[in-house]
């Protein structure tokens, strides 16, 4: 375009030809798994120069995902977060939460 000139919005469909907001969204199914069905993995992160342990993904519900994290925190005795359908702990702790989800029958995949 050259300078000075006006891009016309009025070019191609509008609104009265069929053409409409797509206001419905597509609920998430959420297959809800028992612990021993989980192939969880394992991850380590560093974000802003901290460790953090990432495992998931969990096929919980938001109310049994958020009491198994409390379990692990107390146990561990360290931070960490729920975040679509990962848990975050702080620190490199990834043996620790290894041993603490398998005592509580959550299975991992095994590493390649």
């Amino acid at each position: 375009m050259s300078k000075g000139t006006k891009l016309s919005l009025e070019i191609g469909s509008t609104w009265n030809d069929g053409w409409n907001l797509e206001t419905e969204t597509k609920p998430k199914i959420l297959i809800i798994e028992e612990p021993s069905k989980h192939a969880l993995v394992l991850q380590r992160e560093k974000r802003k120069g901290k460790v953090v342990s990432l495992v998931g993904p969990f096929c919980l519900s938001d109310e049994e995902a958020q009491k198994t994290l409390t379990l692990l925190k107390k146990r561990l005795a360290c931070g960490g977060a729920y975040k679509e359908g990962w848990m975050e702990f702080q620190g490199d702790i990834g043996p620790k939460v290894r041993e603490a989800l398998e005592v509580l029958t959550f299975r991992f995949k095994k590493p390649r």
